[in-house]
């Protein structure tokens, strides 16, 4: 695939990744213990943090003996010491495996697990942050975020159930599933891409556009709770399944360095990336537009996550302007996949945009 997004010459690869899933309403309770037997697992350490908690613990009851211990330490962006705690207790507990339950801080911390020990991992997500869908690490030491790839953290089974997703707060829903759009967008352009994973980024775009206003409509519809799991099911397999361009680097800054929240800085800068990038990749921002049904698609991401009430700019999520310089020095410093060179200058132009909040128009910000 060319970096345009056509696919006239049929040049590409795609690897499938191996997962197992499980989709129903009550899963995480009836088909944890189900996938750990499948998998021969026998002692699990369940993890997550402690707003999860009560469902961490109601999935290690249904475990009965199986479940070797509770962790609740995870945390955002999997602090290196965080990980360290839970090696620590994975080994403590003699386990031969974990089950991760929660959102992407909780499958991040059994990822870690997993990078350090060779643990297998069952997923049971709360959010839509479609971690569990890629073999992609990440560990945050010293203010500096790493992410890296490796087959041994991608979970060995997914347990989707969108009962669980019915606590989460609607503005987190909101962000948690624009979060997995960025995923789907950036799968468009980036380098590695195919036409599976075109289709599959198209309709998960798709989806969780039109799920979301549902929720914030009805935030018990199950309809639409498992519409947007299933879009961001196909959101993280995007993830999965290709190489991250400047919206997931200024993400990982954003939040590694200076501890912006995770799916609310994703929602907050993906339409400033997009419309950054849109002039070098005009096919696949036409595609990104085709699914939200409109012809402007940066417009569009920035209407959606206004309409709904999403944060509107990085000032309001506690960046500093003292903090743009350093933010797109990190940013140009250091090689990734993008299909515009980024300078320090395009840095701080895209990131001064998204601080103060700016409408977003076709072909660049401002």
């Amino acid at each position: 695939m060319n970096p345009s997004g056509s696919f006239g010459s049929f040049d590409f690869v795609y690897e499938a990744r191996p997962a197992r899933v499980v989709f129903r309403p009550g899963a995480a309770l009836t088909a944890t213990a189900e996938e750990a037997r499948h998998l021969g697992l026998r002692r699990l350490l369940v993890l997550s943090g402690e707003r999860g908690a009560d469902t961490a613990r109601a999935v290690a009851d249904s475990l009965g003996g199986a479940c070797a211990g509770l962790h609740t330490g995870a945390r955002m962006h999997v602090p290196a010491e965080v990980a360290d705690r839970g090696v620590a207790a994975a080994r403590a507990a003699g386990a031969d495996g974990c089950v991760a339950v929660g959102g992407g801080s909780a499958i991040g911390l059994g990822k870690a697990i997993a990078l350090r020990t060779g643990l297998p991992l069952i997923a049971v997500p709360s959010t839509y942050a479609g971690s569990e869908m890629t073999p992609v690490w990440g560990l945050t030491e010293h203010g500096v975020k790493r992410t890296g790839r490796d087959p041994v953290v991608l979970p060995r089974s997914v347990v989707y159930d969108p009962g669980l997703t019915l606590t989460l707060p609607v503005p987190l829903s909101v962000t948690s599933g624009i979060n997995a759009l960025a995923h789907a967008v950036e799968a468009l352009y980036a380098p590695d891409g195919s036409p599976l994973v075109a289709l599959m980024a198209q309709e998960g775009v798709r989806a969780m556009a039109q799920a979301l206003p549902g929720i914030a409509a009805d935030p018990d519809s199950v309809p639409a709770r498992s519409r947007a799991l299933y879009g961001a099911w196909l959101c993280g397999a995007c993830l999965g399944a290709t190489t991250m361009g400047l919206h997931h680097k200024l993400c990982h800054v954003l939040g590694g360095t200076f501890g912006l929240p995770h799916a609310e800085t994703h929602t907050v800068v993906l339409p400033y990336a997009l419309a950054f990038n849109a002039p070098a990749v005009p096919e696949a921002a036409a595609a990104v537009g085709r699914a939200l049904g409109a012809d402007d698609a940066p417009a569009a991401l920035q209407e959606l996550a206004g309409r709904l009430g999403a944060p509107r700019s990085l000032a309001e999520l506690g960046l500093k302007e003292a903090d743009l310089a350093v933010a797109a020095g990190q940013v140009a410093g250091q090689a990734y996949a993008n299909p515009r060179a980024v300078t320090a200058e395009d840095a701080a132009g895209v990131l001064r945009a998204a601080y103060e909040g700016r409408s977003v128009r076709r072909g660049g910000v401002g």
